[in-house]
């Protein structure tokens, strides 16, 4: 009976049972996460963070989903035991290498394209843990002069112990979809101290009314992605039909295939930030007004309307899986600039290909994170153009302002494209379709910006985006 109504279920919202079964338990750690609020004494805090980790995984993927997370959560221990000076980069290459292999061998985009699901989602947020994990442990040996702030606020002294390590791995509030979240911030949650700590004067805040708050966001998000998914299939792109329409009518395709998907990432990212801001470790602090107000960032993963209305392309990684972006930013981008350099090209588009292998290796990924890379390097060119118009010209510089966000959408769009179909073929076929013209803006203006250089506007300081 239950088998019957699971699958009854499952095609009333047209997914398969697995993908139900994942969502129930998904949907779960809202209540879990909750309970974790009453558990007392630090130890048991980091059990129940643990089990209750381990206990969803093996409901949503099985037994084998928990031997796949010990691999990484392995290697990231053992490397700090072992080595701690090389441990950072041993934690990296080898937590990537991994998932990697899980990602051929499972063939996991492929599954996911097709409405399956398996382990390696939450896999690619474990790597993420142990390797910042790892990275902040070896950062402990620096001396703290000539450190990031970052590497300041997270670098960890004291070795965690296993139990800290395996309830911080496998914390089940964001272990299925993140979002990724720092060893320090993780001990001093359990621990109640830093901005956590009841010591002090001010009370915890509730998390109660936020919480309902990502919980409605999350139903919302949910039905207009039932609502679009039927209207804007993935497979329209390789039908003949498609390549019958008019240049305007495909773009506007892509536009709202693209848009369609990101409901589905709103949604999961909303129940993450329920889970994780019930449980109090979504709490940041408190904002600086007169009337001081509970932040909730720490748990926030998407902003929708920062994405929908982006002015830039630079604004996407800041308010698009925000934490992974801030992963990436912190343990890839910042640590490929040399002492006394600025951050290039390079360190972008490094920075996008880690992303890409991140997700997996899958022609659509790897072109999809390189044309974000001459998204953003295009969209900095307008800003810098625009930034050279005088203040006095306020209409002529509002103009450049709906010009990139007009590039920003356009672009990002045609770009996602790639994200979703994941096959050469396919993405290809899709790009050739407008004439790749969301490859050729980006480079025409790269280009073009050796021709046209910038001049900063003279009448106040330059405010670098």
């Amino acid at each position: 009976m239950e088998l019957i109504d699971m699958n009854s279920t499952a095609a009333s919202i047209g997914v398969s049972v697995a993908v139900l079964r994942f969502l129930l338990c998904f949907v779960a750690t809202i209540p879990v996460s909750f309970a974790w609020r009453i558990v007392p004494s630090r130890l048991g805090k980091h059990i129940y963070a643990a089990v209750s980790g381990v206990f969803l995984s093996y409901l949503s993927f099985g037994f084998s989903s928990n031997l796949h997370f010990l691999v990484p959560m392995t290697i990231g221990y053992a490397s700090m035991a072992i080595y701690r000076p090389k441990c950072g980069i041993i934690t990296f290459f080898l937590g990537f290498a991994y998932l990697i292999g899980c990602h051929v061998f499972y063939m996991s985009g492929d599954a996911w394209k097709e409405g399956g699901i398996d382990s390696t989602g939450a896999l690619m947020v474990l790597t993420l843990k142990v390797i910042s994990c790892a990275i902040n442990y070896n950062d402990g040996m620096l001396k703290e002069e000539g450190l990031r702030e970052a590497q300041k606020k997270n670098r960890l002294i004291e070795m965690p112990s296993l139990i800290e390590y395996f309830g911080y791995c496998l914390c089940c509030g964001s272990h299925f979809a993140g979002p990724v979240y720092e060893m320090k911030d993780y001990l001093q949650w359990t621990q109640g101290t830093g901005i956590w700590d009841s010591s002090e004067k001010r009370k915890q805040p509730s998390p109660y009314g936020a919480t309902l708050r990502a919980i409605f966001q999350a139903g919302i998000c949910m039905a207009l992605y039932l609502y679009l998914v039927p209207q804007f299939p993935l497979t329209r792109f390789t039908e003949p039909v498609y390549q019958e329409w008019g240049f305007l009518k495909k773009f506007g395709y892509q536009y709202m295939a693209g848009q369609t998907a990101r409901w589905k990432y709103y949604f999961i990212w909303s129940i993450s930030e329920a889970s994780i801001i019930i449980s109090g470790l979504g709490f940041s602090g408190w904002t600086d007004d007169a009337s001081p107000k509970p932040k909730w960032d720490r748990a926030k993963n998407v902003d929708i309307l920062g994405v929908e209305l982006a002015k830039s392309a630079v604004q996407i990684p800041l308010v698009w899986n925000i934490q992974v972006s801030t992963w990436l930013r912190h343990y890839v981008y910042e640590r490929l600039v040399k002492s006394g350099k600025k951050a290039g090209f390079f360190q972008l588009l490094a920075t996008q290909t880690v992303s890409a292998v991140w997700h997996g290796l899958y022609p659509g990924y790897m072109m999809f994170f390189v044309q974000s890379a001459l998204m953003i390097a295009g969209s900095r060119v307008i800003y810098r153009w625009q930034q050279a118009i005088s203040p006095k010209l306020a209409m002529l510089r509002n103009i450049m302002v709906f010009i990139n966000f007009l590039y920003t959408v356009l672009v990002l769009n045609y770009s996602a494209v790639g994200f979703m179909v994941l096959s050469l073929h396919e993405t290809l076929t899709a790009y050739g379709s407008v004439y790749y013209i969301g490859t050729i803006i980006p480079v025409g203006l790269i280009l073009l910006s050796y021709v046209v250089p910038a001049k900063p506007s003279r009448s106040k300081p330059r405010k670098e985006e």
